[in-house]
């Protein structure tokens, strides 16, 4: 009975082995339940999901004023670090920072709001006219073009178009101010909110100049020994990431933003210096920002003359090339390394799902998650033995990321 029992069980093995091997092994069923188990999770989070309301109101009103400290820290920490270098003491290095910042925000504040506010109420006010104007001259354009007969063939009235688009104009304003009169509750109370969130900036920009460079290590602290090396080397990494990306599209951005004031200046463009603010920033955002800076630009130039409209090429055809040729590879270099491709989706999805915020935020987003990612595949593959990678090699990729 014993024999025969100790012949069947090889026949059980081996029976259970081919099942496991035509799932495709042991790390195919690892994978499949991680899934299963993934669901599962997001499965039960849905049901209970009101347990976890106050903590979702937590982050969604503490997040804004971290992710703007967070940016004026990258901006401000070289100049802390040069006072230090010159032996002034930290503390008092911070006080002279926000010392200037205030003094420069009131300069702002005092000479150049009001002429930029000026300028964007004439513009507010003129840009219908603007609009109808240009609607008129490239309607004659194609009635004179060599397209004149398939445009007539639309039978395209332009009067018609224009007298009910400043129709649905002056009804979605209507709509809007009834809109804005039913919620002026819920809009004091996102205002009030987003004051609230301004006011704690420097609040939570003090610390962060103060001890912000302390934050690793104390992280580190509270992870297992074994786990230690490899969260400074992704520390590392994404400080890198995050201060070459926020300090170089910051420089990027003023530049753009100067050379494109300038340039319509010179070429006796209106509100040159308004839509040089636009540029510097809309630049933020790649390849969707200067298609959205060069539009109302392009209805004054048409409006005002076709000689204007090549002017304003000649002007914005040279600051392309200056900023992509000379100053966005000295300044920005490939910090991020990421295709253009992946840019285009990235601003896509996170617009789609964040508003303005994801398409600002978006590719530093992606940045720091790419450099997470990257760390932990590259964990996978040291532990694993994939793909013929050693400690050595692991050791000397995160050497070249940080350098």
């Amino acid at each position: 009975m014993l024999n025969d029992q100790n012949k069947d069980q090889p026949s059980r093995q081996t029976g259970t082995h081919r099942i496991i091997a035509f799932l495709g092994g042991r790390s195919t069923l690892y994978v499949l339940g991680l899934l299963l188990l993934i669901g599962l999770i997001i499965l039960v989070y849905s049901k209970v999901s009101f347990v976890f309301y106050p903590i979702k109101v937590f982050f969604s009103t503490v997040v804004l004023p971290i992710i703007l400290a967070t940016i004026a820290y990258y901006i401000l920490r070289p100049i802390l670090r040069l006072l230090e270098r010159l032996r002034i003491p930290r503390v008092w290095g911070i006080l002279i920072i926000f010392i200037g910042l205030i003094g420069l925000i009131t300069l702002l504040v005092v000479l150049v709001f009001p002429f930029l506010k000026g300028q964007f109420a004439n513009l507010v006010e003129e840009f219908p006219t603007y609009f109808q104007q240009m609607v008129i001259k490239l309607d004659a354009f194609l009635r004179t073009s060599i397209f004149s007969s398939y445009y007539e063939g639309l039978n395209f009235n332009v009067n018609s178009l224009l007298d009910k688009g400043l129709g649905d104009i002056g009804r979605m304003v209507t709509e809007m101010i009834g809109g804005i009169a039913t919620g002026i509750t819920s809009f004091i109370s996102m205002l009030t909110g987003f004051i609230l969130a301004i006011a704690t900036v420097p609040f939570i920009l003090f610390y962060l100049l103060k001890d912000g460079e302390k934050l690793p290590a104390f992280i580190k602290k509270l992870l297992p020994p074994r786990f230690r090396d490899d969260a400074e080397a992704i520390f590392k990494d994404a400080d890198h990431q995050i201060s070459a990306y926020i300090q170089g599209q910051i420089l990027v951005a003023i530049c753009i933003g100067i050379m494109v004031s300038i340039g319509f200046q010179i070429i006796g463009m209106k509100y040159a210096l308004l839509l040089g603010v636009l540029a510097m920033f809309t630049s933020v955002v790649p390849y969707l920002g200067p298609i959205i800076a060069i539009t109302p630009a392009v209805i004054i130039a048409i409006v005002t003359s076709p000689f204007m409209l090549v002017k304003l090429a000649v002007v914005w055809t040279i600051v392309q090339l200056v900023d992509g040729k000379f100053i966005s590879p000295q300044i920005m270099g490939k910090s991020l390394k990421i295709h253009p491709i992946t840019i285009i989706f990235v601003l896509l999805s996170a617009g789609s799902l964040f508003g303005v915020p994801g398409v600002i935020l978006g590719i530093p987003g992606y940045a720091l998650i790419k450099v997470v990612l990257t760390h932990l595949f590259k964990l996978y593959k040291l532990r694993y033995n994939k793909f013929e990678y050693d400690e050595t090699m692991y050791y000397e990729d995160v050497k070249k990321e940080t350098n």
